[in-house]
């Protein structure tokens, strides 16, 4: 096994292209194409979890952040990130990084805060925009169906909680192929009028190779035509944050004691009690100012997210109880869900759970 098949394996679970444009995820330092000797899974690759690595004969980390978030103009060990990139490089480890894939994913991030909570009808607070693409190509008539069929099975066709779904539209096609063609209709030189249809699918963003190369390998043309466009189209299976639901209702002080048990915190910083009672939750791990406004507008009684600002907390404004709990125990469990992935996916030699405790945040 090499490190490019850990990325797919990844990215199979968690889609790379559901980062956020401001983030850096997949392979951050090494070679895809080095041979993986031991993985180890951590919250962040930091100096003491790559020494870990080391003493455990790991040459393969998979973190859920990313150790280079911003540009690195020099590597002279003069910072936190500096020194484990270069710690990496001399011990020819590679550094896999999720972050936000895993955020905007419905199993990832989010939805390990709400098991935790044990919240259900789980749904995304954010959905996603541009994360549902369209195809549009021409095909003989009597080649449609088989076509249909074959890009339904690569993904084509689904939207929401529907599948094989499609738009087909008859016209006339015309096309005169020059001497270099290869024409299965009409002759070369020739201009050649058929019967086609085009025919419309919708699909995820991550399933466009796939897509692509099944249209490439069934089109009944030598050259055929298709164009792709992202929609507007919100994606209902992607995006940040979740809202869910608690079983039974719980006074505010009731659900502060509830989240620190079960999200092993001593601390949690919040807004003024509203006075109502808890039953509908709204989550985003990390660091979650920004949507704010997102769960009031949803209705939420409570929404836990950290990294909360002073002036954030005026936001509340006894419309809904604001919750900070920590940036780190937010993410803590991302790393054993990740572990927990890749052990069922790789049987030749054992996933390594980081024991190192990355959090930067101490309490007195």
């Amino acid at each position: 096994m090499i490190v490019k098949d850990i990325i797919k394996l990844l990215d199979d679970k968690y889609p790379f292209c559901y980062a956020e444009d401001y983030d850096n995820v997949g392979l951050i330092i090494g070679d895809e194409q080095n041979k993986v000797k031991g993985i180890i899974v951590c919250l962040d690759a930091i100096e003491s979890v790559i020494d870990e690595a080391i003493e455990k004969n790991c040459n393969v980390i998979v973190s859920f952040h990313p150790i280079i978030f911003e540009g690195l103009k020099k590597i002279t060990n003069t910072n936190y990130v500096e020194k484990a990139v270069n710690k990496c490089i001399k011990n020819n480890i590679s550094l896999i990084s999720i972050h936000t894939a895993m955020d905007n994913s419905i199993v990832g991030v989010n939805k390990i805060i709400c098991d935790k909570l044990k919240l259900n009808k789980t749904r995304i607070l954010i959905p996603k925009k541009g994360t549902i693409k369209k195809l549009t190509t021409y095909v003989p008539e009597k080649n449609l169906e088989d076509l249909k069929n074959k890009l339904y099975t690569s993904g084509a066709g689904t939207i929401g909680n529907y599948d094989e779904c499609s738009f087909s539209v008859k016209g006339i096609g015309t096309f005169k192929g020059n001497s270099k063609s290869n024409p299965i209709i009409g002759k070369k030189g020739s201009q050649t009028k058929i019967e086609e249809v085009k025919v419309t699918f919708t699909f995820p963003a991550h399933k466009e190779q796939q897509v692509l190369q099944t249209l490439k390998i069934n089109h009944p043309y030598d050259e055929y035509a298709f164009e792709i466009i992202s929609t507007e189209n919100t994606n209902k299976d992607i995006g940040l944050g979740m809202i869910g639901e608690l079983d039974n209702e719980m006074s505010e002080n009731e659900f502060i004691n509830y989240i620190k048990i079960k999200m092993n915190t001593k601390i949690i910083r919040h807004s003024e009690l509203t006075g109502r009672n808890i039953r509908t939750v709204a989550v985003l791990g990390g660091s979650g100012s920004f949507a704010i406004n997102n769960a009031i507008s949803e209705n939420v009684d409570v929404y836990i997210t950290s990294d909360l600002k002073y002036h954030d907390f005026f936001k509340a404004d006894k419309k809904i109880l604001l919750t900070d709990i920590g940036h780190y125990e937010s993410e803590q469990y991302t790393k054993n869900a990740i572990h927990t992935y890749l052990t069922e996916k790789i049987t030749n030699f054992a996933i390594v759970l980081a024991e190192t405790n990355s959090n930067p945040v101490k309490y007195s």
